[in-house]
């Protein structure tokens, strides 16, 4: 008989010191009792767990209320980590994933203003036709796939700034140039989850597209599967849509999102 899997923490007083810090950090301030009974803990063993924390430095209590909180220490621990995570390392096993999914360029872009960079990119690897991206390209928002993905999670004010800021031209049929159009599109993006550029930069070339989000609020980073309308049809997009949405939420975890 095959050895059972571990399904629970080796080390119960480790996850019972995370579990009052992840409470702390989601309530703020909290009573002693207050976390006793979130916790379903004695109050004894949340205080010994508390006075641990307190200790340490990761943990305090105001002395005027008399309940505990998170100190920055945990936060500069987080920025030491964050300095040090390399975008490209992260996630060039995804966009690796994506491609031998797809067979099609996969690209990888960052927010500079409003504009989007280029800096990662897979050929397809069917066919013999090649996009015009290249890393270090720069190009706007409003009429690619991976810019609309962004713009979707910005507020409304930002999203007409950049409106407003970006020269607006008709590059194919189908580019969007009126803003009330846009205003739809990325509604329809955030019910979706993924953003798609439908002919509208480049004709007979079709891309879905997903954000990726992480520790900061703003959204810096985006994605995309990218091919020719013969090869990218509607039914096969929303094949990939799957596996896109799936790249999103584990790779966007990885990078610190946590809802």
């Amino acid at each position: 008989m095959a050895e059972e899997k571990e399904t629970k923490n080796p080390v119960q007083s480790a996850e019972r010191i995370f579990q009052v810090m992840e409470m702390l950090a989601d309530n703020g301030e909290m009573g002693l009792m207050e976390l006793s009974t979130a916790l379903d803990l004695h109050k004894s063993t949340v205080h010994r767990l508390l006075m641990s924390l307190i200790y340490m430095g990761y943990a305090k209590q105001d002395e005027a209320t008399q309940k505990y909180m998170l100190t920055y220490k945990v936060i500069n621990m987080a920025g030491k980590i964050l300095d040090r995570t390399d975008i490209l390392q992260v996630a060039k096993p995804y966009m690796e994933r994506l491609s031998d999914l797809s067979g099609e360029a996969v690209h990888l872009v960052q927010r500079e203003g409003n504009n989007i960079l280029y800096i990662y990119k897979i050929e397809a690897k069917i066919g013999t036709i090649r996009m015009v991206s290249h890393v270090g390209m720069i190009h706007p928002m409003y009429c690619s796939g991976v810019g609309k993905a962004i713009m979707a999670t910005l507020p409304e004010t930002e999203v007409r700034k950049i409106w407003n800021e970006s020269i607006i031209e008709k590059k194919t049929e189908k580019t969007i140039t009126n803003f009330a159009q846009m205003q739809e599109t990325l509604v329809k993006i955030k019910e979706n989850g993924y953003a798609l550029d439908d002919e509208e930069n480049e004709k007979g070339v079709r891309c879905i597209a997903a954000c990726l989000r992480g520790y900061q609020k703003e959204v810096k980073y985006a994605f995309s599967i990218s091919g020719p309308t013969s090869r990218m049809t509607r039914e096969r997009v929303r094949e990939l849509s799957v596996d896109v949405l799936k790249v999103q939420e584990e790779l966007s975890r990885e990078l610190g999102y946590y809802r």
